[in-house]
C-alpha cells in the first residue's frame, strides 16, 4: 500500500496544517515516529486533538533520498510534492504573503520567506521545456479552485516575477 511521500518534516507539518480536525480544529500537537505498514517504512504522524479529543494519526511515506534542512523552510528536494498540489502551494503562497506584518520585520521575513518558497514548489511542477504548470498538477479540490480562478498565474515567467518579488522583499525586511 503506497503512502504519498513526504520530503521533508517541514513539508509533513504544512500538510497536517491544512488538513484539520472533523471538528475543524487545526492545534493538533504532532509527534512524529518512524514506523512500517506491511513491511513499508513510512513517517507516522499522531495527537490528539485539543478540541474535541479525537485521535489523528497520518502516514507518508519516505523519500528515497533524505532531504536535509539547508534553510527554512525546506519543503523539499528538487521533484514535485505528492502530498500538495500546484494550486494548494499557491494558496499557501498567496495566503502566507497576504499575512505579512508591516510592524515586525524578522516575522514579515519569515513569511516572504515562506510564499517564495511556497512558489518554487509551484514551479517544480512545470516539466522540462515546458511554460506552464500542466492540468494534471492540480489534484485537490483547493488547487482546482485556484487554477480555475487564473489559470495564467502557472505561468513560468510570471511565477518567476511573483517568486522574485517575494525574495527580494524578504531581503530589504
Amino acid at each position: 500500500m503506497p503512502f504519498p511521500v513526504t520530503r521533508s518534516g517541514d513539508e509533513a507539518h504544512l500538510y497536517l496544517d491544512l488538513h484539520p480536525c472533523s471538528c475543524g480544529s487545526a492545534d493538533t500537537v504532532w509527534e512524529s515516529a518512524p514506523g512500517s505498514v506491511d513491511g513499508e517504512p513510512v513517517a507516522r504522524y499522531s495527537g490528539t486533538c485539543p478540541d474535541c479529543d479525537a485521535e489523528r494519526e497520518f502516514l507518508f511515506g519516505l523519500p528515497e533520498r533524505e532531504v536535509p534542512p539547508v534553510r527554512f523552510p525546506t519543503f523539499g528536494g528538487p521533484e514535485p510534492s505528492q502530498l500538495l498540489d500546484a494550486g494548494e502551494w499557491m494558496w499557501v503562497a498567496d495566503l502566507t504573503a497576504g499575512s505579512v506584518p508591516a510592524d515586525e520585520p524578522r516575522e514579515a521575513e519569515q513569511a516572504l520567506t515562506i510564499a517564495m518558497a511556497a512558489v518554487e514548489e509551484v514551479i517544480k511542477f512545470i516539466p522540462p521545456g515546458e511554460d506552464e504548470v500542466p492540468e494534471r498538477a492540480f489534484w485537490s479540490d483547493r488547487g482546482r479552485r485556484v487554477r480555475g480562478a487564473e489559470p495564467s498565474r502557472f505561468i513560468l515567467d510570471r511565477l518567476l516575477v511573483v517568486r522574485n518579488t517575494y525574495r527580494d522583499a524578504a531581503a530589504t525586511r
